[in-house]
This record gives structure tokens, sequence and C-alpha cells, in this order.
């Protein structure tokens, strides 16, 4: 089986094993687990930060985030594409009451004049409270595409002059810092908080982290455990991560390359009539009506390679640790010689 749903599918190595298995624990709801606090003070450190807090899902760092920085009936700007309103299974409006104005981006991305336009002006008393910008980097469904970090900027520059909370969704943060050069340290300096998963393209079988300051990461804990995220010897999960963070890092770039040379196969195809720029390890297109999305999963399902449909006809393949060189050259043989 070829496995390409996602790059959360992947195993831990037997070093990440080995890392788990001579973990020192301790319970961690009483802060008591040292592996936890070790994993937590480095991500904060690494980032600049003042603290940070484990999770076990970036789901509920996410909706941690949200509830942190806003009120029932307030507003959150996010991207029409943004995992915390498309994935989440609506947990901004049920745990915390808040609204989402979507943004028309571009491959989930807005733009700083973007959020200017709909956040200007002070609100009537029948609108609500505009309290939180929410982005994602990289961004899911928009095919694994990195923002400009120039653009952030000014859009971090508008959040500071309306008084807005500034939210990073990080699920593949690494994947971003890979591809673009950039720093931990700058996207620290920029966000009020900041997502990580370490179960996504660092290979994990669990965790997230929350950064943020003190004052926030204390706040953050409390809804943790409000939301049924209090955990025990959970050194165990933190040293995956850890082990993850010192060694699967750079090697994503390795993913990436993976996945420009499978683009660079189904731009050749005359079934694909699209592929969307690649810029991580996420693979979006789509093939021709005559043959459809679902039929085209199946097809190859039937060579057992997995893929996933992403809805409006688009088709997504995301590279992994655990995607061998000879898994690639077999999908890549594979795409060459598909019949419809």
């Amino acid at each position: 089986i070829i496995d390409l749903i996602s790059d959360t599918v992947t195993k831990p190595t037997p070093a990440m094993l080995d890392a788990m298995m001579h973990a020192k624990v301790g319970d961690d709801v009483f802060k008591m687990d040292p592996t936890v606090n070790e994993l937590q003070e480095k991500a904060a450190q690494l980032f600049g930060m003042e603290a940070a807090l484990f999770f076990p899902s970036g789901t509920m760092a996410n909706q941690a985030a949200i509830k942190i920085h806003t009120q029932p009936g307030d507003l959150l700007f996010c991207d029409k594409y943004a995992h915390v309103y498309n994935y989440e299974s609506g947990g901004a409006a049920f745990h915390s009451g808040v609204t989402c104005k979507l943004i028309d981006g571009t491959r989930g991305m807005f733009t700083a004049a973007q959020l200017e336009e709909v956040a200007a002006g002070n609100p009537e008393i029948y609108l609500p409270y505009s309290k939180l910008v929410c982005i994602e980097n990289t961004t899911n469904k928009g095919g694994g595409a990195c923002w400009d970090f120039a653009e952030l900027e000014k859009i971090e520059k508008i959040t500071r002059e309306k008084n807005l909370a500034f939210h990073l969704d990080g699920a593949r943060l690494f994947n971003a810092l890979v591809a673009k050069n950039e720093t931990l340290q700058q996207y620290g300096h920029l966000f009020d908080t900041i997502s990580i998963c370490f179960s996504k393209g660092l290979g994990a079988p669990i965790g997230s982290i929350l950064l943020g300051s003190k004052q926030h990461m204390e706040k953050a804990l409390r809804i943790r455990k409000l939301f049924g995220g209090g955990m025990r010897q959970v050194g165990f999960l933190a040293a995956a991560c850890d082990y993850a963070l010192d060694h699967h890092v750079e090697r994503l770039a390795e993913d990436h390359q993976k996945a420009k040379e499978i683009g660079a196969v189904l731009e050749t195809l005359s079934f694909i009539t699209k592929v969307e720029p690649i810029e991580t390890n996420i693979v979006i297109f789509y093939v021709d009506k005559t043959i459809g999305d679902a039929t085209f999963i199946e097809k190859m399902k039937a060579e057992h390679i997995l893929l996933t449909p992403m809805g409006e006809g688009k088709i997504r393949i995301v590279t992994h640790l655990d995607y061998t060189n000879e898994m690639h050259e077999k999908l890549l043989q594979i795409l060459r010689n598909f019949k419809g």
C-alpha cells in the first residue's frame, strides 16, 4: 500500500520509538512530567516566546487559542479555506461562540488590503466585536502554499492598529520554514499565539504545542482541562515530538522534492486538467470530467495507491516520511501508464 492520503499516516521510526520508551515521565496534570516540561521550554525558546503548552491535537490547540482571544459573540477573521473554519467541526462556534468572517483569498491566503477592507470602521451596536485574525501556514486546502512573510508583517501591523489578536495555525509551519528558508524567531516575533503539529510532516504519532505569553498559556492550561485535554504520563508522546523536532525537520525538503516530481509528471498527462502550484509536500490536481475524481481515486486504489478527495473536483496527494524512493518510482510509473 502506498498511502498518500496525508502526512499524518506515518509510523514512528525505530529511533523515535527508542526515545519514547526511555522517556522520563510524571503526572503532567500536576506539571510533573519532566519530558513535557522540557519540550515546552525548548519550543518556547526556539520561537523566542515566553511559554508553551503541550496538546494532544492541533485542533484542540487552535480551539484553545481562539477561546483565549475571544468572548462569545466576537468576530474572527480567516480565509475561506482556513482549517479552523473548514475542518475543526464548527469548534469556533461551539466552544467559543464566535462568528467567522471569511476572506476570499487565493489558495488559503488573503492580503493585508483585504483584511483592512473587512476590518475597517468602528462596529455599530448590532455588529460583533472584531477580536482575532487567524492564518494557516502552510495552507492545507490551498495545496501546501506558503504565505509571503512580508505580507504577514503588513497584516500584523493592521492587527496592532485595530487591537486584534493574531494567531497562527502552524500545523505545517516547518514545511514553510524549509521551503522559504525562514526562521522560528521570525514567526515568534509576529504572532500572539502559534500552534504547531508534530504528527504531520514531522512524523510523531500524536502531539501539538501552543505557544504564546505566560499569561496566555496559564489561560490555555485551564481551557485544555475544560476541553478534556489534561494528560498524565504523556512524556512518552512528548519524547516523540522532541525527537521529531531534532531529526525530522531538514528532511522535509525531500518530501517537497518528491511532490514537485509528482506534479511534473501530472502536468504531462492529457487527462489532468490542472495542477496547483507546488511549494511543499501537498499536490492538488484535477482530472478530466470524463474520468472524474471519484473514478480516478478508485482506480488508483486498485493499484494499492491511496489518495483523498478535497471537494470541488480536487484530488490531494501528500508526501511524507514513510513515502520511500521505491514507492515514489512506482507511483510515477503508474501515473504515466494510467488509462481512463
